[in-house]
């Protein structure tokens, strides 16, 4: 599958097969996520690959109860690291570059006929605790990632035109 396919194909998948994913495959995913572009290449990140079932069964209550988090073989939580990089003058960037990184790890998964479902649902301080993470890291998003039990087919959601999204030379 191409770029062009995986993004018309991707979406939130909320149901999961828990055929573990091939070792191969995974490699190519985290291969393709390691080579994110990131400000100055600071790469502010981590990836935690949870297959542990326990403690994917203990992320769906630190994940608002949704129980499809671990229904999948992996849960990915990304993690944003301090870093030097500034944004616009006002922020640093590890959270624009962590979403970079894990754009990449979804596409890629859908192109590999993986399913995933990017959660902003969730209990930062919970997963910090459940997964060890130090204080000074922030949980940017977590994720499962697995076989969906409904194949991946053409998005048919509305989305804004053309017009609504696109301007040139000033804000319009």
């Amino acid at each position: 599958m191409d770029i062009y396919e995986a993004i018309l194909t991707r979406h939130s998948v909320r149901s999961y097969r828990p055929d573990p994913i091939e070792d191969d495959r995974l490699r190519r995913i985290l291969e393709a996520t390691r080579m994110a572009p990131s400000a100055i290449n600071d790469q502010p990140y981590k990836f935690i690959l949870v297959r542990d079932q326990r403690l994917r069964r203990d992320l769906v209550e630190v994940c608002r109860g949704q129980s499809f988090v671990g229904e999948a073989p992996v849960v990915v939580v990304v993690c944003g690291l301090p870093c030097r990089a500034r944004v616009g003058d006002y922020t640093d960037s590890k959270m624009i570059d962590a979403s970079i990184a894990l754009t990449h790890l979804v596409l890629c998964a859908a192109a590999e006929g993986l399913g995933t479902c990017w959660l902003g649902a969730f209990n930062n301080e919970k997963v910090k605790a459940l997964l060890n993470i130090p204080k000074e890291v922030q949980v940017i998003a977590v994720t499962p990632l697995g076989y969906p039990k409904e194949p991946l087919k053409p998005t048919t959601k509305k989305r804004k035109s053309n017009a609504e999204l696109f301007c040139e030379d000033r804000f319009a």
